[in-house]
């Protein structure tokens, strides 16, 4: 059974909104509920089947969902979400006239994942937020997601407040039993490459206030392995870590810059 609810709304006068939905080799269970709310916006979906749910709401100008760049459509193998259970959650909110392209590209293939994102608003590592919004939001975010496989999650959020300065997180991982969660709040440059292909790791990072902080991380390992990072204040913070922890006992690792 497939269930789609779509709705599309533009002032008269204004350019039109566009939809492009594509389902490949049948339907089962999946669950799609779209909100798009403006004009010039743009959303692009490929999927294949099972117990698949997603919400969309997509609410402002000249905004896109859709598949990434990096690789255009999946629908030729396989699709953009793909197979089994996988729930994903994708709000995007700007409140100017012309909003600066905020943007969702992804990749998720496979199993249990659950993607909850949001860019506007404010999400406080919970897979069923509040969707804190603050009402001055002008676009600008950028996401580019892979997920391959078994029991992910994947939370996120990210908003700011001067319409000249851009976050951006691109994220990549591949593996079993990972829980990454990651905030980016404010003004200044917040740039985040993520890159987890381990078992059983946690991942919370929060990025705010005005430095324009930076993040580079790779977990690799075959054990648990922790990493909790903090960078904020107003000055730019920078950290770059590499691990491949294949302990008995694990691997942690605790971070804070700034104040």
């Amino acid at each position: 059974m497939v269930s789609l609810s779509l709705s599309s709304f533009v002032k008269a006068g204004d350019e039109h909104n566009h939809i492009h939905i594509d389902q490949v080799q049948g339907g089962d269970n999946f669950h799609l509920t779209i909100d798009q709310i403006g004009y010039e916006n743009l959303i692009r979906f490929s999927f294949n089947h099972d117990d698949n749910t997603v919400d969309i709401l997509q609410s402002g100008n000249n905004m896109y969902i859709g598949y990434t760049d990096a690789w255009g459509s999946g629908y030729n193998w396989g699709g953009d979400l793909d197979g089994l259970r996988n729930e994903v959650d994708i709000r995007q909110k700007c409140s100017l006239t012309s909003c600066n392209e905020t943007d969702f590209q992804f990749h998720i293939w496979g199993d249990d994942n659950e993607v909850v994102f949001g860019q506007g608003y404010e999400n406080n590592n919970s897979l069923t937020p509040n969707w804190n919004y603050d009402g001055t939001e002008p676009g600008g975010n950028f996401v580019r997601l892979d997920i391959h496989g078994d029991d992910n999650k994947f939370k996120g959020s990210q908003k700011q407040d001067s319409s000249s300065i851009e976050h951006s997180i691109i994220a990549n991982i591949y593996a079993d039993n990972t829980d990454v969660y990651v905030k980016q709040m404010q003004n200044g440059n917040k740039t985040l490459n993520l890159t987890v292909y381990s078992d059983w790791s946690e991942v919370d990072i929060i990025q705010r206030k005005n430095g324009a902080h930076s993040a580079t991380i790779t977990l690799q390992g075959t054990q648990p392995t922790d990493l909790f990072l903090t960078q904020t204040g107003n000055t730019t913070q920078t950290y770059n870590l590499t691990q491949n922890c294949v302990t008995s006992g694990g691997c942690s690792v605790s971070v804070t810059q700034g104040n």
